[in-house]
């Protein structure tokens, strides 16, 4: 038996194994089945909000950095929102341990729409990237608490579906998203792509927090004294954060005095890093330790590469925000596709094998971006490549999701949740952050580009630059697959 196989206690699933047993012999037990349809509606619904921001910002971002006057600071507003969601994580973890994940979940809903009004109404670049910042703290908090949800009210044998079924509220927004932000964006602004979108939490509110309030509400055991907040991960989580945003400050400002921030930022944030994520991260130790790490490999390097490629199409190509979106929209089905292919019951066996073609798809696809700075090489050729990369991060993503909670006790949850998340976050800030600065350096912060952005000229090295280091991340996180299964103690 390995560490990745059942017990016969099952100890590693917070639903008794009566509770599997009734599953199993309940033909109303699916996801969408009489026992589970109102929870999994309400949390898939909550899904589809954050997709629809996901993919309709990331539309309107460029423009509204040309607007603003903020395309050196273009990369802030991504790692903004990552950076305050590491210190949001580790809160929501603890939180959802102690308390349940019914409140970390309402609170991070509501900052998550208040961010985005801030930054709909913004003046400026800097209040704008504050706008994001706020949001990072709502979804950090969302994210970690539907982890505990869904480890806290489904079975095991369930969770590879449910997480197949957040993968697939991805397509509808990766097609709607960009095309509707798009066209707002040009016929009425892109403030209108942020102030519309809060109008979507109401639904998630009523019909989420209700069923989570009946299936998973509460401590994981109630009968265990109330346990305080862990003021000394606080303190991680507030060094993570701020760590991070020196490094990004640092990274920007090409003096030489900028090294003294980037000094004290490395210094804040390497030991809060040791102290957060389990213990062998980043020797890649066998089991919950590579499963961490291999998710912020992977989710990292591909979020950051596509987060730059509409604002390459935009200023290289001459592409409409909209057409830029569009090239990624396929993406949403194809992601969706991957997760499906893992949740099969005869693909568990094959998991590893998965997740290392997962890796080199999305490796694979990363290297092929710059391509299209080629003027020969059709625009579409990208959206083929990007697609086949989603395929394999359905597969990777959703694997880690689901070996995670398989890995962990329930009075964990909560606290491995906030890790996965946060070697997410943290890789995607950390290689938007260094990215970021070579893309600067190379002249891509001084962008007036092409089409929308104005008339100026950039230089493609910049791009070629950020891309090719973030395919090198993905394709050593195909390596880290082969350490996610412990050996047989036999």
């Amino acid at each position: 038996m390995t560490a990745l196989e059942p017990r016969d206690t099952d100890v590693t699933s917070p639903i008794p194994r009566t509770h599997d047993e009734f599953a199993d012999q309940n033909p109303q037990s699916g996801v969408l089945g009489r026992t589970y349809r109102a929870l999994s509606i309400g949390i898939i619904a909550v899904v589809v909000l954050i997709a629809f921001e996901a993919t309709a910002v990331n539309t309107a971002m460029p423009v509204a950095a040309r607007e603003l006057n903020g395309v050196a600071q273009y990369a802030f507003a991504s790692s903004a929102y990552f950076t305050t969601s590491l210190f949001a994580m580790v809160l929501a973890g603890q939180w959802a341990d102690r308390d349940g994940p019914l409140r970390p979940l309402a609170s991070g809903i509501a900052a998550f729409g208040a961010g985005l009004v801030l930054s709909g109404v913004a003046g400026n670049m800097w209040t704008f990237i504050l706008g994001r910042a706020v949001q990072g703290l709502g979804g950090g908090m969302v994210i970690v608490a539907l982890y505990v949800v869904i480890g806290r009210a489904y079975p095991e044998r369930l969770r590879p579906s449910i997480l197949a079924a957040f993968a697939a509220s991805w397509m509808i927004p990766s097609v709607v998203g960009p095309l509707g932000a798009g066209t707002v964006t040009e016929h009425l602004g892109w403030r209108w792509v942020f102030v519309g979108i809060p109008v979507l939490v109401v639904f998630p509110l009523v019909l989420a927090l209700p069923a989570i309030r009946r299936m998973a509400a509460g401590p994981a055991d109630p009968s265990a004294p109330r346990q305080a907040f862990d003021a000394r991960r606080i303190r991680l989580a507030l060094g993570i954060s701020a760590g991070a945003v020196l490094l990004q400050y640092a990274a920007q400002d090409r003096n030489w005095l900028a090294l003294l921030p980037a000094a004290a930022g490395a210094a804040l944030l390497v030991p809060a890093v040791l102290g957060l994520l389990p213990r062998g991260t980043y020797r890649a130790a066998r089991g919950l330790p590579s499963v961490v790490l291999l998710r912020g490999l992977a989710a990292g390097s591909f979020i950051a590469a596509e987060f730059f490629i509409p604002l390459m199409l935009v200023t290289q190509r001459g592409l409409s925000p909209t057409m830029a979106g569009l090239t990624l929209a396929v993406g949403g089905a194809t992601w969706a596709l991957g997760s499906f292919i893992q949740s099969r019951p005869r693909m568990e066996p094959y998991r590893e094998r998965l997740m290392v073609f997962g890796m080199l798809l999305a490796g694979g696809a990363i290297a092929f971006a710059p391509a299209v700075l080629i003027e020969s090489v059709p625009v579409w050729t990208l959206g083929v490549a990007w697609g086949l990369g989603c395929l394999g991060m359905g597969m990777v993503i959703a694997s880690t999701s689901v070996m995670l909670l398989k890995l962990s006790a329930p009075e964990e949850a909560g606290a491995n949740s906030a890790a996965l998340q946060i070697s997410d976050g943290l890789s995607n800030t950390m290689l938007l952050t260094m990215g970021g600065a070579l893309f600067a350096a190379l002249g891509g912060g001084s962008i007036a580009g092409h089409g929308v952005m104005g008339a100026g000229e950039s230089n493609p090295a910049a791009f070629v630059a950020f891309f090719l280091p973030m395919a090198v991340v993905a394709l050593v996180g195909a390596w880290v697959v082969t350490r996610l299964r412990v050996p047989d103690a036999r």
